[in-house]
C-alpha cells in the first residue's frame, strides 16, 4: 500500500515536471479531458485499493472454489475411470459365466438325450417283454381253452357215438360199453 502511494506521489511529481517543460501540451490535455492531478492520483489509490479488496475477498474465495471444484471433477474422472474398469471386468466376468452356464446346459441337454434314449430303450424292452409275457399267457390260455373244449368235444363225440350206437343196436349199453366204444371211437379221431 505504501509502494502504491509513493509511485503516485512520484508519477505526480513528473506530471509537474512535464507541466513546467511543456506547458501547452499537459495543459491542452488537462482542459480536453478534465485531468486533476490530486484527483487522478486518488483514483489510482482507489484503484490499487479495490484490487487489493477483490483479490482478498472476492478472487480468492472465487478461486478456492474453483480449484476444489477442479479436485471434485478429478475425483468423478478417478471414480469414473474405476468404474468403468469394474464394468468391463463385470463383463468379462459375466461373459465367461455365461459361457460356462451354456456349456453347462448342453451337456445337461446331451445327457437328457441319453438319458430319454436309454430310459426309451428300457421301456421299450420291458413293452417288449410284456408283451410276450401276454403272448405266453395267452398261448397258454388258448392251449389250455383247447384242450379243455378238446376233452369237452371228445366226451361229446362219445356220448353221440354211444347214444347213436344203442338206437342202432337197440339196446341199452353199459358203462363198459360206452367206455369201450368212446376209446375207439377217439382212437380213430385222433388217427
Amino acid at each position: 500500500m505504501i509502494t502504491l502511494l509513493a509511485t503516485a506521489t512520484e508519477l505526480a511529481s513528473t506530471a509537474s515536471l512535464a507541466t513546467v517543460e511543456q506547458p501547452g501540451v499537459l495543459e491542452g490535455i488537462k482542459n480536453t479531458f478534465g485531468w486533476h492531478p490530486a484527483l487522478f492520483i486518488a483514483q489510482v489509490v482507489n484503484f490499487f485499493l479495490v484490487i487489493f479488496i477483490l483479490k482478498k475477498f472476492a478472487f480468492g474465495p472465487v478461486q478456492k472454489m474453483l480449484e476444489e471444484r477442479r479436485g471434485r471433477i478429478a475425483a468423478g474422472e478417478e471414480k469414473l475411470k474405476l468404474i468403468e474398469k469394474q464394468l468391463a471386468e463385470s463383463e468379462a466376468t459375466t461373459a465367461a459365466a455365461i459361457s460356462k452356464a451354456n456349456q453347462e446346459a448342453a451337456r445337461l441337454i446331451e445327457d437328457a438325450k441319453h438319458g430319454a434314449a436309454v430310459f426309451s430303450e428300457q421301456k421299450s424292452q420291458e413293452a417288449i417283454a410284456s408283451a410276450q409275457q401276454i403272448l405266453v399267457k395267452a398261448e397258454a390260455a388258448a392251449k389250455a381253452d383247447r384242450e379243455r373244449i378238446s376233452s369237452e368235444l371228445k366226451r361229446e363225440f362219445g356220448r353221440l357215438v354211444a347214444a347213436t350206437t344203442s338206437q342202432v343196436t337197440g339196446k341199452v349199453l353199459t358203462d363198459d360199453d360206452q367206455k369201450r366204444i368212446n376209446e375207439a371211437a377217439l382212437t380213430k379221431i385222433e388217427a
